[in-house]
């Protein structure tokens, strides 16, 4: 009897402890936010395999592929892996993977410490999760904790912040890259839809990069020209200028930069990484 119910004790302990690990590793963490996707990350021999969409924008990178072949790429470093081969490059240098990526369900699976060690991230397992730790972003040399992005419109605004490492570094870039040709500020700009001036240019968000503090590190706001009047009194205004609040600079902005930053936005937001602080809209 006694050997029995010790079996029966046992059998239950093993299930638990492999559900335990088995969910562990379907919980990850990136810079503390627990990453959500429409598939799950799984086990295979021994090796937590991610698919390649969230992986990759959770750390930043950026992705070519073609056919079975698919490239990551961020700053100076460049990751090719091919479906069900078991090398890889890594800047060009062949390396040995301990898993070949794979499909499956329309998602390519790839080794998730392979890809976060080659981009720099520190990663750790413990019994409730998978942790990776990415690369901070620094303004003049303080860290930045989180990108804070305000919006308005008629009735109330909302405030949100972005958690997630890749996503402000790469925000940042965009501003910091993009900017055009330097000018003189608008006579007329602000949150308000100012319609009786041409010319007036309205504040479509600003962006804040915050320290540990919740102090702003730099501030950029996006400005959009008001069209309420005819092209020929519009001649010569700008479509977009960008506000470097920080050292109360103006600058020509384009327009398919102010979209990527949105969709950066929108895709952290998807992925676990936004957190709205306050929403006034009516």
């Amino acid at each position: 009897m006694n050997k029995a119910f010790f079996a029966a004790f046992l059998a239950i302990f093993l299930f638990i402890s492999s559900s335990t690990t088995y969910a562990a590793q379907n919980q990850i963490k990136v810079d503390g936010v627990t990453i959500t996707s429409d598939v799950k990350p799984e086990m295979k021999n021994k090796r937590t395999m991610v698919p390649l969409r969230v992986i990759s924008e959770s750390l930043g990178a950026s992705v070519e592929w073609s056919d079975s072949e698919v490239i990551l790429a961020k700053s100076e470093m460049k990751v090719k892996l091919t479906v069900n081969r078991s090398t890889a490059e890594k800047n060009g240098r062949k390396m040995l993977l301990d898993v070949k990526p794979y499909t499956k369900n329309n998602r390519i699976y790839v080794p998730l410490r392979f890809i976060a060690e080659a981009f720099g991230c520190n990663v750790n397992y413990s019994n409730f999760a998978v942790t990776v730790d990415t690369k901070p972003l620094f303004i003049n040399g303080v860290q930045v904790k989180a990108l804070q992005q305000e919006y308005r419109m008629t009735l109330g605004g909302v405030v949100q912040q972005i958690h997630g490492n890749a996503y402000n570094e790469t925000i940042y870039n965009i501003f910091a890259k993009n900017k055009g040709e330097k000018v003189e500020a608008p006579e007329n700009y602000s949150w308000s839809l100012t319609l009786d001036t041409p010319g007036s240019y309205y504040k479509n968000a600003q962006y804040d990069f915050l320290d540990q503090k919740g102090k702003s590190l730099a501030r950029f706001d996006i400005y959009s020209l008001i069209r309420t009047y005819p092209p020929e009194l519009l001649t010569g205004y700008p479509e977009t200028l960008i506000h470097d609040v920080s050292n109360d600079e103006w600058y020509l902005f384009n327009d398919t930069a102010g979209k990527s930053i949105y969709q950066l936005i929108d895709t952290a937001g998807k992925n676990g990484f936004l957190k709205i602080i306050s929403n006034t809209v009516v």
